[in-house]
């Protein structure tokens, strides 16, 4: 992974990174969360160019980054323009009819970047099925199967500290992307170097046009239902339920 390198560096490299900062602050695209975010950085070189020497990097796991403004964090407009390079690659396969499921976590922001993803999907014509609460990885492999979706996207970062969240792309077959999809859909996000082009919706207008459904109970019970035949020993198991303990560590 690429990692910064703090100090001075060459006047090309701190104008790059100093024009990005400062189109970020003038562009009537991002929003005044965003700018009040970054006008408090102002004095700190380091991290402005932490926050934008570079895009976050699209790779075979998707996108893991800070929480925080900036090409190089995760943020709403990262995750909508990956988002756009995932519906490009997409319809390059003709799958925009098959549609996309989306999970997420309880990492900060998780909801909120399911959502971007899900209404950038629909402005491109793909129907989003976006879980109504968290939900565990597995059951997004199940759901990207069970609805016959073309891809899944879920909103995590894993074991990652608590300022990190993360975005991983799974394939129809329920698995996370491998050749020759990975590489396809890294091509087509690096592609989107124009965030105003990234397309998206309100919510009430793709829920209008059938393009966002949520889900929930209606996956949840069959999955439920499908992991029961799995159980070995079930009589075992009864014998000694009462006494079964269980350690459950959240995350972080």
């Amino acid at each position: 992974k690429k990692q910064a390198t703090h100090g001075c560096g060459s006047k090309e490299e701190i104008m790059d990174y100093k024009k990005t900062y400062e189109a970020w602050l003038s562009n009537p695209y991002f929003d005044d969360d965003t700018k009040k975010e970054l006008e408090s950085i102002a004095g700190d070189e380091n991290e402005i160019k932490e926050r934008f020497y570079a895009d976050l990097e699209f790779g075979t796991a998707g996108l893991r980054g800070i929480i925080g403004a900036g090409t190089n964090r995760m943020n709403i407009y990262t995750v909508r323009k990956a988002t756009q390079g995932l519906a490009n690659y997409i319809i390059s396969q003709k799958g925009q009819e098959k549609g996309v499921a989306i999970a997420f976590d309880s990492r900060r922001m998780s909801p909120e970047f399911a959502d971007v993803a899900a209404l950038c999907l629909a402005a491109n014509g793909i129907q989003a099925y976006v879980f109504e609460s968290l939900r565990p990885t597995p059951e997004l492999s199940y759901a990207v199967r069970k609805l016959g979706c073309t891809a899944g996207i879920n909103i995590t970062a894993s074991h990652n500290p608590p300022e990190y969240n993360g975005y991983k792309v799974y394939w129809e077959d329920g698995a996370q992307i491998t050749p020759p999809h990975d590489t396809g859909i890294m091509d087509e996000v690096r592609n989107v170097t124009d965030y105003a082009s990234v397309k998206t919706m309100p919510l009430e207008e793709a829920k209008a046009d059938g393009l966002y459904q949520t889900i929930g109970a209606d996956i949840d019970d069959p999955y439920i239902a499908e992991l029961k035949k799995l159980v070995l020993h079930q009589d075992c198991i009864d014998k000694v339920a009462s006494e079964l303990k269980i350690v459950y560590t959240p995350l972080h």
